[in-house]
C-alpha cells in the first residue's frame, strides 16, 4: 500500500494545526444548515482565529492553518496576518465538501481553485491539504494522486481509526508515501497504540472528552516510545463556548460539538507549554523544500 517516510535525528517536534472553518460549516451540521444559509449565520471564525494567533504569539508557536477558501475570500486580512506572523498557510478545500461526495473532476476543480485563491491572498506557495472531515480513505485513495498532480507536497486527510463518520483503520499510523502518489506525503492524524488497539490522540472532540493528563500521556508515548512527531488539530470554534446554537440538533451532535468548549482554551495553553510545536512543513517535509 505504501512505503514509510523516514525521519532523521533532528530534535523531535510536533506539528500544530488549525482547521480554519466556522461553527456553522462543520459536517455534523449539514442536515441543519445548508450552504445556502451560511450567510445568514453570524461569522465568528475571524475573531476566534485572531485569538488563536494571539495565543500562539504569546507562546512563540508556529503552526499550519488549513483554511477554507470560503473563509479566506471573506477575511483576506486574516490570511495576511497568518502569513506575516510566520505560520504556514494550507488548504482545507473551498467550502468543506467531503471528498466522499465529490467526483474526481469536482475534487480536482476544488483543490486547484482553493490553492490558487490562497496563494493569491497570502503571497506564498500552498503545499499542504486537509480534506473536510478526514474524508479520504480506502474508497477514494485516487484523491491523493489528484493532490500530487495539482502540485501539493503533502496531505493530512486520513485518520487511521474506526469511526462512524470517517477513518481508515488499516492505514499506517505515521507519515507515508502512497503508492499511487509517490511524491506526495500523507500525514495521518496522530494515534496511540494501547493493548493492540489504535486510539485517537491528535485533537478534536477527543481532546475535549479525555482528561488533559490522558492526552498528554498519549502524545508523550508517541514521542518517546514510537519516536515519531505528533500531529494535533483543532478548530477556531472550539475555543468559543458562546457561539450560536442551531435549533433541532440531535443528542449525539450536541455532545460532540459542544462538549467542554469552556475548557478548551486552558487545555490548549497547557498543550503548548508541555510540548514543542512547529508548522507541518517544517516537521515533515525535507528542509530544502521549506521556506
Amino acid at each position: 500500500m505504501s512505503r514509510p517516510a523516514h525521519h532523521g535525528l533532528q530534535p523531535l517536534l510536533n506539528a500544530m494545526t488549525v482547521d480554519v472553518e466556522d461553527y456553522f460549516q462543520v459536517s455534523a451540521f449539514e442536515p441543519y444548515i445548508s450552504r445556502e444559509q451560511w450567510e445568514q449565520w453570524p461569522c465568528r471564525v475571524e475573531r476566534n482565529t485572531q485569538r488563536i494567533l494571539d495565543l500562539f504569539a504569546a507562546r512563540g508557536v508556529k503552526a499550519t492553518f488549513f483554511t477554507l477558501g470560503w473563509v479566506a475570500e471573506r477575511h483576506p486580512a486574516l490570511i495576511k496576518r497568518i502569513v506575516s506572523e510566520g505560520h504556514e498557510l494550507a488548504s482545507h478545500g473551498y467550502e468543506h465538501v467531503r471528498v466522499t461526495r465529490q467526483s474526481a473532476a469536482e475534487f480536482r476543480a476544488d483543490i486547484t481553485r482553493t490553492k490558487a485563491l490562497l496563494e493569491d491572498l497570502g503571497g506564498v506557495a500552498v503545499q499542504g491539504y486537509r480534506a473536510a472531515s478526514y474524508s479520504i480513505g480506502a474508497g477514494n485513495l485516487w484523491a491523493l494522486a489528484e493532490l500530487e498532480q495539482a502540485g501539493y507536497r503533502y496531505s493530512s486527510s486520513i485518520y487511521p481509526i474506526r469511526h462512524d463518520l470517517y477513518g481508515m483503520p488499516e492505514a499506517p499510523r505515521f507519515a507515508f508515501h502512497p503508492e499511487n502518489a509517490p511524491t506526495l506525503l500523507e500525514v495521518p492524524v496522530t494515534t496511540v497504540a494501547v493493548l493492540g488497539k489504535t486510539l485517537p490522540c491528535g485533537g478534536g472532540g477527543w481532546f475535549r472528552l479525555w482528561p488533559y493528563a490522558l492526552s498528554r500521556w498519549a502524545l508523550r508515548r508517541v514521542n518517546q516510545q514510537d519516536r515519531q512527531p505528533g500531529l494535533f488539530y483543532f478548530h477556531p470554534w472550539e475555543i468559543d463556548p458562546e457561539q450560536p446554537r442551531p435549533p433541532g440538533l440531535n443528542a449525539k451532535t450536541r455532545v460532540r460539538h459542544y462538549l467542554n468548549l469552556g475548557r478548551m482554551e486552558r487545555r490548549l495553553a497547557a498543550l503548548l507549554r508541555d510540548f514543542h510545536w512547529e508548522r507541518m512543513d517544517r516537521v515533515f517535509l525535507p528542509q530544502a523544500e521549506v521556506p
